[in-house]
């Protein structure tokens, strides 16, 4: 797209089916690596990926050729597809339904980078829901408390 100029910096977050911490510190970190390649496949920039064992949260810059709903599908499928074809847990592995994404402003980078470098903190803390309704309000999101991300589905 000649002449377009954009600085899009968005901030996902998605939680595992029915909010199971089954994401294990023994491949986390694999994840996390696999997880940037398909960013970057995507032609998208990875700043940080970071979670917990039931989610995981990713600030990436995004061109306007993509849309953000492409991308974590794209996320979801393919590292789903990985975490069991390397049977990493037991039964079946999937991703929760919908996720969040918040834009951010670029003199807010810094911030939401240490935010989600501080994840293991803030959950010392907050608990998941408290942690996305409160993102939520902070970025005047209006939704239906009934179809939040949850352990039901």
């Amino acid at each position: 797209m000649a002449n377009t100029y954009t600085q899009l910096y968005i901030h996902i977050i998605f939680a595992t089916k029915t909010r199971m911490g089954v994401i294990s510190p023994q491949w986390q970190e694999d994840l996390y690596k696999y997880i940037s390649g398909i960013i970057k496949n995507r032609k998208q920039k990875l700043y940080i990926i970071n979670g917990m064992t039931d989610h995981i949260h990713i600030l990436v810059s995004m061109s306007p050729d993509l849309s953000v709903s492409d991308l974590v599908r794209d996320v979801k499928a393919v590292s789903s597809k990985y975490i069991n074809e390397n049977k990493l847990v037991a039964g079946r592995f999937e991703w929760q339904r919908g996720f969040g994404a918040f834009s951010v402003s670029p003199s807010k980078l810094e911030s939401v980078i240490d935010y989600i470098k501080d994840q293991e903190e803030h959950h010392r803390i907050k608990s998941f829901r408290e942690e996305y309704e409160w993102l939520l309000k902070a970025h005047a999101v209006d939704y239906d408390p009934r179809y939040i991300i949850d352990s039901e589905e």
